[in-house]
């Protein structure tokens, strides 16, 4: 039989292999950002699992990209060619979201972001802290966290019916908090995600697209709750017209 024949008709079409070098580089890239700071070659080979003359040569593709760089000792970090290819994400949910987190960080004295669900994460795309404050959470850009942890998951959870999410078959659990959350517009968490800190979201539907949260973190605050809630729930219904 020849090999390059094509299929029958009516047969499902043969599923490409993973690029395994895309998958390094990729996975170099994840390293880097989660790393406290500049590794170098050999650090960054032993996490990735590979010899060091294969973290060379994909470090030197991304090098060329901007997607790293290296300092002059040669340990490397994220290049400024993420940050050109982080502007493109959900570019006009970012445009609507950063006049609101920035109004919320500010009047509310907490650090207010926009998290994304991803699989079974949600990553932060987004954030503001308070322009004057001595001690706020730092909630970075990129930072991941389990969609069945914390507000931001339960809100982005309920933005959809209990019967809505197991249709996606996610194989993730409806939380009971999120039909909670459906019925008040916000979600709450406690110590569920960093110890001892708090987090307050609101759903944000973003059209042909994946809910998103609108979220704030702080570690104590006098404020009340549902205060804090309906104005992340009014922040967030701003954000969906803008989108709309």
């Amino acid at each position: 039989m020849n090999p390059t024949a094509a299929a029958p008709a009516g047969a499902a079409p043969a599923q490409a292999s993973p690029s395994q070098t895309l998958s390094r580089g990729i996975r170099a890239l994840e390293i880097l950002a989660a790393a406290p700071g500049p590794l170098t070659i050999a650090e960054l080979a032993d996490a990735m699992g590979v010899h060091r003359s294969v973290a060379y040569r994909i470090l030197r593709t991304l090098e060329d990209h901007s997607l790293l760089v290296r300092d002059d000792a040669g340990r490397v970090q994220p290049g400024p060619g993420l940050a050109v290819l982080a502007r493109g994400v959900s570019r006009n949910l970012q445009a609507a979201a950063l006049p609101e987190l920035t109004q919320l960080a500010n009047a509310l004295d907490m650090t207010a972001f926009v998290a994304v669900w991803d699989h079974h994460d949600c990553i932060t795309l987004l954030t503001v802290e308070p322009r004057h404050s001595g001690a706020t959470v730092a909630q970075h850009p990129g930072t991941r966290h389990p969609i069945n942890a914390g507000a931001p998951g339960i809100a982005i959870q309920s933005a959809l019916t209990e019967a809505e999410w197991d249709r996606l078959a996610t194989g993730i659990p409806y939380r009971p908090e999120a039909a909670e959350a459906r019925r008040t517009g916000y979600s709450a968490s406690h110590d569920e995600v960093i110890a001892g800190v708090s987090s307050l979201a609101a759903p944000v539907r973003v059209p042909g697209g994946r809910p998103a949260a609108l979220a704030v973190v702080y570690i104590r605050s006098s404020r009340d709750p549902a205060a804090v809630g309906a104005a992340l729930v009014e922040s967030a219904a701003r954000i969906e017209r803008q989108l709309a």
